[in-house]
């Protein structure tokens, strides 16, 4: 089928536009900076409203793929850009595909969404949401906007909480679990990391390929099978900072952290740590193939492969 992706240049965009070919799909990969790709591609700003509909209209894509975001820490330095990008252009992109007809959206939510007052360890589906943070207001806003349109309008908008999406194609910046991705290259590079997060500060995380796998397995399921029209919670593993550092000091002896908490600390404390998926599991067959050690073998495998590249 013909797709359309926003935010192609990015953490999850690097690996989703592979996956999406390797199925057979005609991709059109968009970001607002230039892209490489063996597709199809096209420098957007996704806040260009005009532009987006007339690419829809041109393009005529069955699936859209919306990835372009502003992530946490970077949206509380800039947070009417971040407001912008993460609800307003979220906005418009439903829109315009509900007027062009498009048979399928997704777009990603986030652990963000939570706040103090969500329960920490199994997060349920359902609980209070309140999230300290503009990232986590914008995606908890964009999560009742994707149902809204689904309910009014019948547009068929997918959606799942990511935790922390680890992976070795992308040096991800903006982000308060960033640090998962940030160790493994200071390991490889320098032998030591300085984290921003307190060494016990578990939180959720999920392998770069089980987060396409999910996606996909998502987006490949009967509309009837569905539950939630908001975003799916979704779990990999958990783990801290110090957890990190001591699996990679497995492969690594002499990698060393120090640990010196900023903003992000707050951040970090306000969201769970794990959440409950068993709808997730239920509805359309979800289960994650990567554990911590896993991870870790991966990324210290893969990193060089692509510095090289």
């Amino acid at each position: 089928m013909r797709v359309l992706v926003t935010g192609a240049g990015g953490q999850i965009g690097q690996a989703l536009v592979p996956a999406l070919l390797q199925r057979g799909d005609e991709v059109l990969a968009t970001d607002i900076r230039s892209l490489t790709y063996p597709t199809a591609t096209l420098q957007l700003d996704i806040l260009d409203e005009k532009h987006f509909r007339a690419v829809l209209r041109e393009w005529k894509p069955a699936e859209v793929y919306h990835l372009a975001a502003f992530l946490s820490a970077r949206s509380e330095y800039e947070p009417q850009r971040g407001w912008e990008v993460n609800f307003m252009a979220t906005w418009q992109v439903f829109e315009a595909c509900r007027a062009e007809a498009v048979q399928r959206v997704f777009w990603p939510s986030s652990i963000a969404v939570f706040g103090p007052h969500t329960p920490r360890e199994a997060t349920p589906q359902y609980c209070p949401t309140d999230p300290i943070g503009l990232y986590g207001i914008a995606k908890l806003a964009g999560e009742r906007l994707a149902e809204y349109f689904f309910r009014r309008y019948a547009l068929d908008i997918r959606s799942l909480r990511f935790p922390g999406v680890v992976g070795p194609a992308h040096l991800p910046q903006g982000g308060t679990t960033d640090f998962a991705v940030h160790m493994f290259y200071a390991a490889l590079r320098e032998r030591r990391y300085k984290c921003y997060l307190l060494p016990d500060t578990r939180l959720p995380m999920i392998y770069i390929d089980d987060a396409v796998r999910a996606i996909l397995k998502l987006m490949e399921a009967h509309p009837e099978q569905l539950t939630v029209r908001g975003a799916y919670n979704i779990q990999g593993m958990s783990f801290s900072p110090r957890e990190l550092e001591l699996e990679i000091q497995k492969a690594i002896p002499d990698f060393k952290c120090e640990y010196e908490p900023d903003f992000r600390q707050a951040l970090a404390e306000s969201w769970p740590i794990s959440v409950d998926d068993t709808l997730a599991r239920r509805d359309w067959g979800w289960h994650p193939t990567y554990d911590l050690p896993a991870l870790c073998e991966a990324m210290l495998k893969a990193i060089p492969t692509y510095e090289s590249s």
